[in-house]
C-alpha cells in the first residue's frame, strides 16, 4: 500500500540520508506534533519545530556529514528506529548523534517522536 506508515517512514529515512531535514518535517509532521529529546520539554506544533531546526541549521551547522539509519520497526501506528547522524558544527566540532526514535503516527503525519540519544 503506497501510504502506508513504512513507506512514509522509509521516505523519512531517504530525506534525512541526503540531509533535507526541514523538507522532511515540512512533508511529514503533524500540524500539532510535539517532538522531544530524551527527558527534554516538548517542542510543540510543526511551524516551531521547523523554525527551530531551520534556526539551527543556519545558525549552528557548518556541514552535514550523513545519517544512516539501522533496524527499525512498525506496529500500527507506531515506528521505532536506530540511526546514526554525524554533523560539522560551525565551531569545528564533530557531533555524532547515535538515536533510537520512537514515533506516533496521526493522519499519515509524524504526531508524537521522542529521540533518546547516546
Amino acid at each position: 500500500m503506497e501510504n502506508s506508515i513504512e513507506t512514509k517512514l522509509k521516505h523519512v529515512h531517504n530525506l534525512l540520508a541526503k540531509g533535507e531535514f526541514i523538507t522532511a518535517m515540512e512533508t511529514y509532521l503533524h500540524d500539532e506534533v510535539e517532538l522531544r529529546e530524551a527527558n527534554g520539554k516538548p517542542k510543540v506544533g510543526k511551524a516551531y519545530c521547523v523554525k527551530f531546526e531551520d534556526d539551527f541549521i543556519k545558525n549552528d551547522l557548518e556541514e552535514f556529514i550523513g545519517y544512516e539509519v539501522g533496524n527499525y520497526a512498525v506496529n500500527g501506528n507506531h515506528t521505532f528506529y536506530d540511526a546514526v547522524m554525524t554533523l560539522k558544527l560551525k565551531d569545528g566540532s564533530i557531533m555524532v548523534s547515535e538515536q533510537t526514535v520512537a514515533t506516533e503516527w496521526k493522519d499519515g503525519k509524524i504526531y508524537r517522536e521522542r529521540y533518546y540519544h547516546a
